[in-house]
């Protein structure tokens, strides 16, 4: 039976690739044997994660390598947005009220998901408008086939590889057919841009029609965010973090050695909400996070804020994930403004950073464009010896004061 299912699917894969104009001349006869053989290599481990002969075959039929895939493996900019840049681009007064309409729209199954999950109705909003606005898009890429570029050209083999056999693991459980599962060119799909081993986890059948269907069912998609949110400890009835102000004399230095401390101690520090408001729990932990230094907003960051960075391990991902669900109900901008003229830092520009520290006499060792303690160290002592603000930022503003 195999022998003859290897001759039929590549047959499958020449006649999809011929078939394709604008990919035809990318791809020569031993292109094609090697992209056959490629799946051909694939199906012992797919067998034996008792994925059907007739779905794996469905699943690659027409498949060749996606240029666009292969393009953007080789192209990915280094990321050089400031914190502002990234949280202003992605949380509008439009996104807000967009958010605000679907809370509207979706409150029974919003109303539901934080009845199981604890977790409220304008956080899971948030996290569906960042990843897809709202399902507005969620990538037109064939996920297997994605899935299967990355996995033949090498990158990341073994992730990739492993989340190829979960998406075919999926199509047998019968939540998706094979051309309907589209998601990013990484493999991120539906709503709210499960991997496949994440929707394996966490998906789960909300509506209750024996399918966990997170492209085309929206209580499907909000259901497992809640599930997501709950398994990496979601507190229910806590909010992600507060915008405060800091005294004047604040001790930085110590700030940042304490790292994770008790609100309690962060108020005998002199940090105070931003709003006038007391802190509802003196005993919570938090980390207080300058994202623009104290020249600009501040924030006590709560456990909440951590379970946010497992969908995207990121502060500014967190931070605008938070601050577009504090905007859906009602919310304001940040009351301290952001200060202007202020950009990121590339690697390079880093490293230009610890090296002229080191020219200062503030020594940083090898400069390598990894901010680490010892770094943040020196720029905290330039900063003192040059009469500015001892806050260990790093950025644009730093450099050219250094390069003075």
């Amino acid at each position: 039976m195999f022998s003859c299912f290897r001759k039929s699917l590549f047959g499958s894969l020449v006649v999809g690739a011929l078939a394709s104009v604008s990919l035809s001349a990318a791809f020569t006869a031993p292109a094609l044997a090697d992209t056959a053989s490629f799946v051909r290599s694939l199906w012992p481990d797919a067998q034996r994660a008792g994925v059907r002969q007739q779905i794996f075959e469905a699943a690659f039929s027409g498949y060749a390598p996606i240029p666009k895939v292969t393009e953007l493996t080789k192209s990915q900019p280094e990321f050089t947005q400031t914190v502002q840049q990234y949280v202003d681009k992605r949380v509008t007064a439009a996104q807000a009220a967009k958010g605000s309409a679907m809370r509207q729209e979706w409150a029974q199954t919003l109303g539901r998901v934080q009845q199981t999950y604890g977790v409220q109705p304008e956080v899971v909003l948030a996290i569906w408008g960042m990843e897809t606005n709202y399902g507005g898009y969620m990538g037109g890429n064939n996920t297997i086939h994605a899935l299967a570029t990355l996995t033949q050209n090498n990158y990341r083999t073994e992730f990739f590889r492993s989340e190829l056999i979960t998406a075919l693991k999926i199509l047998n459980e019968g939540h998706i057919a094979p051309k309907s599962m589209t998601g990013s060119w990484a493999g991120a799909m539906g709503h709210t841009q499960f991997m496949p081993s994440s929707f394996m986890r966490y998906a789960i059948d909300f509506n209750g029609d024996g399918r966990k269907d997170i492209w085309n069912s929206i209580p499907d998609a909000l259901g497992s965010t809640g599930n997501y949110l709950k398994s990496f400890g979601w507190r229910p009835g806590e909010t992600w973090g507060y915008e405060v102000r800091l005294p004047q004399n604040f001790d930085f230095a110590r700030a940042r050695d304490m790292n994770k401390a008790s609100i309690s101690t962060w108020r005998q520090m002199g940090i105070t909400r931003v709003s006038g408001r007391d802190f509802p729990r003196a005993g919570d932990e938090a980390r207080l996070y300058m994202p623009a230094g104290a020249r600009g907003p501040a924030f006590l960051l709560l456990p909440n804020f951590e379970v946010i960075k497992r969908y995207n391990n990121s502060d500014s991902y967190a931070l605008a994930v938070g601050h577009l669900a504090d905007r859906i109900i009602g919310g304001g901008a940040f009351a301290t403004a952001w200060p202007q003229g202020d950009f990121a830092l590339t690697k390079a520009q880093r490293a230009e950073v610890q090296t002229l520290l080191n020219r200062r006499g503030f020594d940083v060792g090898s400069p390598d464009g990894v901010v680490g303690p010892k770094t943040r160290a020196a720029i905290m002592a330039f900063q003192t010896r040059a009469g500015l603000l001892p806050d260990g930022h790093v950025s644009g503003t730093l450099l050219e004061a250094l390069r003075r």
